[in-house]
């Protein structure tokens, strides 16, 4: 097992470079980007950096030249050989050869697009611009090295001892929590934990420590690399970035609204299984579940990832209710701001009435609260998010005004078209 405090201690750039490979990156990216391959390829995008924490200064946190060196050494990747032949022979949600020859042949010799990077009151105004295959696999890695910087800033002056025990520390809350969720009969938790990570290195222990303590409750990481390394399941299906940007090359409000619908169609042709999982909260999970048409209730679940979790839950029941399917066999996967309190709740009210699955994200990868002066290390709020798909911008409405992206003229409009009202706004901590 890696000595983190003495790797942090004695950090070398050539040793820990963030991101040390393309597949360090979430198994749904790769998924909707041989979607997205297949079916808009020549979509031109523009990613760009949203840090919802303002009071979280990045720039003055982070040193511009370090930031560029790691984020130019992420262009410099390629895939592996190993990491290519685990992709292409690997059986993922008991499918063989997931990912066909022709992406694989696009990926083996992909190269990530140019950055642009600027400051603005004391944060980073980092964009991605290309094809849509290309700059939306910048996300994920965009997001950690920002994540790790901040970690490497704040623990920079600290001493070899310090460390150590700031660690202990760490290890030792993590393992608590891993003791709760011992006690919980039936549970199934993921880690979804990369794109707002401590640090790599960090993000591997825990994995690992999940893997000891939970056993077969530990279903696997939406991290490749790790997954790979740890020989254990890549857990992901699709995220808001698909039906955000074909709602944007819509031409009219019809198109608009049959959009999201459009999406889960390609993605209906292509998978199967655990893999149909509908992501229903882009523009309202009750306008969209209302609006749906017959063959979606057929999916295998829901993701929840915004909004009351509970609201978004006993939503879906309903409506699978209404469409003549036996909610005991479908799968809820929860996402959004879990840690272990939330986790027991939500498990104990739903268990039995749904298959119940947890993807625990930040809360377990970068806890740190309260473990340094001026709890300098609790996470934020940091995305990367689609702004505009061919010229025209991107809008996320989520069950969570907090949430919202997008120019406030086309929110408002989005808001129109999709019948989205009155929204309870919940404080967005991660």
């Amino acid at each position: 097992m890696v000595d983190i405090a003495t790797r942090v201690y004695n950090h070398k750039w050539k040793i820990d470079p963030i991101v040390r490979s393309l597949i360090d990156t979430d198994f749904y990216k790769l998924l909707m980007c041989q979607s997205v391959f297949r079916n808009k390829p020549d979509t031109q995008v523009t990613f760009s950096l949203i840090n919802r924490t303002k009071s979280i200064r990045l720039a003055e946190l982070i040193d511009e030249g370090e930031l560029r060196e790691q984020l130019d050494h992420i262009r410099s990747l390629s895939l592996a050989r190993g990491e290519s032949t685990w992709l292409r022979g690997n059986t993922f949600y008991g499918k063989r050869q997931m990912f066909r020859s022709d992406f694989m042949e696009w990926f083996e010799n992909l190269r990530l697009p140019a950055y642009s990077l600027e400051k603005r009151d004391g944060q980073y105004e980092l964009t991605f611009e290309g094809p849509w295959p290309e700059v939306m696999m910048w996300e994920i890695p965009a997001l950690a090295v920002l994540m790790e910087l901040r970690s490497r800033a704040v623990l920079k002056d600290m001493g070899r001892f310090e460390l150590q025990v700031l660690y202990a520390q760490a290890m030792t809350k993590l393992w608590e929590k891993v003791k709760r969720l011992r006690r919980i009969e039936g549970l199934k938790v993921a880690d979804f934990g990369t794109r707002r990570r401590h640090s790599f290195l960090w993000q591997d222990w825990c994995v690992q420590a999940m893997m000891e303590g939970l056993g077969n409750s530990f279903v696997g990481t939406s991290n490749c690399l790790i997954a790979m390394r740890r020989d254990i399941e890549a857990i992901g299906t699709n995220a808001h970035e698909l039906p955000m940007v074909y709602c944007a090359l819509a031409e009219t409000e019809e198109e608009l609204k049959q959009a999201p619908y459009r999406v889960l169609a390609d993605w209906h042709e292509e998978h199967e299984g655990n893999l149909r999982i509908i992501l229903p909260d882009t523009y309202g999970t009750k306008g969209f579940l209302e609006n749906a048409p017959d063959w979606l209730a057929g999916w295998t679940g829901v993701r929840i990832d915004s909004g009351d979790p509970v609201e978004g839950a006993e939503t879906a029941i309903a409506w699978w209710r209404a469409r003549g399917e036996d909610p005991r066999q479908k799968l809820v996967i929860f996402s959004d701001g879990l840690d272990v309190d939330l986790i027991e709740e939500l498990h104990t009210r739903f268990a039995g009435r749904v298959k119940v699955s947890f993807g625990w994200g930040t809360l377990m990868t970068n806890d740190f609260r309260g473990l340094v002066p001026g709890d300098g290390l609790a996470p934020f709020s940091l995305v990367c998010k689609a702004v505009a798909a061919n010229g025209r911008p991107t809008v996320k409405l989520s069950d969570n005004p907090e949430k919202a992206t997008g120019p406030a003229d086309e929110i408002a409009r989005y808001r129109r078209i999709f019948g989205v009202g009155a929204q309870v706004a919940r404080p967005v901590q991660v």
